[in-house]
């Protein structure tokens, strides 16, 4: 099989089907993205870098900005197809992440190949998402939301299939299309992220450069890309004295780079990490930033966990979540309809409310305190996990969808090779 995928990053939610498809015998697979980074490869796979077609105007009329820079990423995206096709490759299937634009020209490139589209969430001006902080958005706002879907219904047009991870993220998109759309998630590693052989490890088997945790008989754990609003880094740090004091030998460790990956920017590119330290005093020789961590290290973390706190706005569901399940954390989740998809409240973990760090602080406690009695629901989440988002059953699901679209596709006569 030759498939083409594409993603801005790499290689993001494509990883299973590169690493599968690249060491498998018989397949050509390129991967199409903006991350040049050569250390950042997989066997069998040709990442082929594109950049966006000229640079930005800077004038370009505000709402439609967005618009702007996703033409600039489509027409990138087709100049590098057509030099594949130069070179003689011509995919029988294309993989691509819809949002950013690079989809959209696909069909220019290659009429004839099936395209599946990855549709990752939909935006909507009266959606839980926008008005999750009680703030009514302006027309002047509204507007850019609306916007930022041009790119998203093009491809929804135009693809021949598509999926989305869960259920939540698969209702946010309109009716019409959801006949086109599959939930199928892109599944999670379960002998990877997985339990330690001997129960949770101890603290003090935790090699994490630059942390000192002496005297920690217990770990809170949270876990996300960027420390901002839309992942409660904000409402998490303000739940921590609470925790802190009513338990002397807990730790807590913070997981992630001190950056915005979804939430509004602070004026001047601030931190919202310095601005929650700045206005909650905490025991900083108990709370520990860690920075990104390979991935060894982080699981290291998930294992060693007392209670994971896992924390969203109604959006995109986090990997982090599902891998922290995975591990059979306790876990801690917000009362948001993504995580009330997966997290049963005591069936498979514990539910608290989002906007109050008071609730958050005692449903951390809670899990401290009983933990013993509390462990059933670490079995019960891990084996959510495996009945529904193991990668054992999405990855075979997936490559079937693929199978069957180039099977279908399979009639137009094209001349094809590789790269």
């Amino acid at each position: 099989m030759r498939v083409l995928f594409t993603h801005n990053n790499f290689p993001a939610q494509f990883r299973h089907l590169c690493e599968h498809l690249g060491r498998t015998p018989g397949n050509s697979v390129v991967f199409a993205t903006r991350n040049p980074r050569p250390e950042w490869s997989i066997p069998g796979v040709v990442k082929a870098v594109f950049e966006p077609d000229g640079p930005s105007s800077g004038e370009s009329y505000a709402p439609a900005a967005r618009m702007e820079e996703s033409v600039r990423h489509g027409v990138g995206m087709l100049r590098l197809c057509h030099k594949l096709r130069a070179e003689g490759f011509v995919p029988d299937l294309i993989v691509g992440h819809s949002g950013w634009g690079q989809t959209l020209f696909l069909r220019d490139a290659f009429p004839e190949v099936p395209f599946l589209g990855y549709f990752e969430w939909y935006y909507d001006a009266d959606g839980e998402e926008t008005l999750f902080d009680g703030r009514p958005r302006s027309a002047g706002e509204r507007a850019p939301l609306r916007l930022r879907n041009t790119a998203i219904l093009h491809d929804l047009v135009s693809c021949t299939a598509g999926i989305t991870p869960t259920r939540w993220q698969k209702a946010q998109f309109p009716q019409e299309f959801h006949s086109k759309l599959t939930r199928l998630h892109d599944g999670i590693n379960t002998r990877y992220f997985a339990p330690a052989e001997e129960g949770p490890l101890p603290p003090e088997a935790l090699e994490l450069p630059d942390t000192d945790l002496t005297g920690a008989t217990e770990l809170v754990t949270y876990c996300s890309r960027g420390l901002e609003p839309y992942r409660g880094f904000p409402q998490f740090y303000e739940s921590l004295p609470a925790i802190l004091d009513a338990r002397p030998g807990c730790h807590v460790l913070i997981v992630g780079e001190d950056r915005v990956c979804y939430s509004p920017t602070l004026p001047d590119n601030g931190s919202y990490k310095d601005l929650m330290r700045g206005k909650v005093a905490v025991d900083e020789s108990r709370v520990h930033f860690t920075g990104p961590l390979p991935y060894g290290l982080y699981r290291q973390v998930l294992q060693a966990s007392t209670v994971h706190v896992y924390l969203t706005w109604p959006f995109v569901l986090s990997w982090s979540f599902l891998e922290a399940l995975s591990c059979g954390c306790l876990v801690v989740g917000s009362d948001t309809a993504p995580v009330r998809e997966v997290l049963v409240h005591e069936r498979n973990g514990l539910l608290t409310d989002f906007r109050s760090p008071a609730a958050i602080a005692q449903s951390v406690i809670t899990g401290l305190e009983h933990r013993e009695d509390l462990a059933p629901l670490r079995t019960a989440a891990r084996q959510t996990i495996l009945d529904d988002y193991c990668l054992s059953k999405s990855l075979p699901a997936q490559l079937d969808l693929m199978t069957k679209l180039v099977q279908a596709g399979a009639n137009t006569s094209n001349p094809k090779g590789t790269p």
